[in-house]
């Protein structure tokens, strides 16, 4: 995200968000996993899960929004 902040164009700015995009969906998939293996106690996972995936809906918020103004904006 931080990348993205420092984009030299639109596309470039969308390419960096879709990269942070993944790597949270990424973190999502190992949540998902660490929770199955019962590695980490169920509340603690409920935070970090939700904080997760709330922050996924965002980007991708994100990239739909800057996909849909103009070039010049």
């Amino acid at each position: 995200m931080r990348e993205a902040q420092n984009a030299e164009s639109k596309k470039d700015f969308i390419h960096k968000l879709a990269i942070a995009q993944k790597e949270c969906n990424e973190t999502v998939y190992w949540l998902e996993l660490l929770k199955e293996t019962e590695y980490n106690y169920e509340e603690e996972f409920q935070s970090i899960f939700e904080n997760a995936n709330e922050l996924l809906r965002i980007i991708k918020s994100s990239i739909l929004t800057i996909k849909q103004k103009p070039l010049h904006s």
